[in-house]
């Protein structure tokens, strides 16, 4: 039988050993470190000739740098001998720029996927953004899996929540896929918000559909959370009609620019994001779902 190690990469440690624990496989070290210049350096301290390597590395915080680390580890397990290389990137950064929207512009979702085609033989990641890119495959050539955490954030919600005094709400009507879908599995009333967007920091919710809200958890829930202008004026409108709590969870918590203390200060009881990128609010571990797909 070829034995599995797991290595974890960067901040993505927690999270590689939890898979490793559930999937009965070995933990390994990797060094990565930095030369003054700048430059990556990276050694692997298991032996990985003959072994099927798994690589957990998220692409935020360090986009840029954990992608040519994410690289350079895969194709240095390519070239030792590794016998499959499987890339764990719970979040995929560089997804959402899937267009030129002006002359001149990177559509950089592309060369990012060149870089990981052409060092691992197997991709595993949570609820990409797939927006004018519909399908996996136009990108990943390679054996790709796209794991959504609606099941991980469904159980934790139906343990914190009782559905008779909780409601589930979408910011957006992209939200509606993860948002309507747990609401659904699980019995609990929900609403999908519209959003105009006027810039990148300046949005406007609309309340379609009116629950009864007073005296009741609100429970939004959302793929990413990065500056936090969605969530922000969600909680506001909903704040207007007298619930007993508003409560945020996230897949991706990015939390970019105080997002989190803004959130908070806004009427956020709670914010609760999955362990695809490390933060205080890791409340929901992916691991379970990623080690199906190993």
């Amino acid at each position: 039988m070829v034995e599995t190690i797991v290595f974890g990469m960067e901040q993505l440690e927690k999270l590689a050993k939890s898979i490793a624990k559930k999937a009965k496989a070995k933990t390994g070290n990797i060094t990565l470190e930095e030369f003054p210049d700048g430059e990556s350096y990276i050694k692997f301290d298991n032996p990985v000739k003959g072994k099927n390597i798994v690589l957990v590395q998220s692409l935020h915080p360090n986009a840029n740098n954990n992608l040519v680390e994410l690289f350079f580890a895969g194709r240095t397990a390519q070239e030792l001998g590794a016998k499959s290389v499987t890339g764990v990137v719970p979040y995929l950064a560089y997804m959402r720029q899937d267009k030129r929207f002006h002359d001149g512009e990177c559509v950089s979702n592309k060369h990012m996927a060149h870089l990981v085609n052409n060092s691992m033989d197997k991709l595993i990641t949570v609820d990409p953004h797939l927006h004018r890119v519909h399908d996996m495959a136009d990108l990943f050539y390679i054996h790709h899996r796209k794991v959504t955490a609606n099941l991980a954030i469904a159980d934790y919600i139906k343990k914190k929540f009782n559905r008779k005094k909780a409601v589930i709400v979408g910011p957006d009507i992209e939200s509606s896929q993860w948002a309507k879908r747990i609401a659904d599995k699980i019995g609990f009333e929900s609403a999908i918000f519209l959003k105009d967007r006027f810039s990148s920091r300046k949005v406007k919710i609309n309340v379609t559909t009116e629950l009864d809200w007073k005296g009741k958890d609100v429970v939004i829930i959302d793929d990413i959370i990065s500056s936090g202008h969605t969530m922000i004026e969600a909680i506001k409108e909903i704040k207007k009609r007298k619930p007993r709590a508003v409560h945020c969870i996230c897949v991706h918590g990015i939390f970019a620019e105080g997002a989190f203390e803004k959130m908070k200060k806004a009427g956020a009881k709670t914010i609760v994001s999955c362990n695809s990128i490390p933060h205080k609010s890791n409340r929901i571990d992916l691991a379970p779902l990623i080690v199906k797909e190993l």
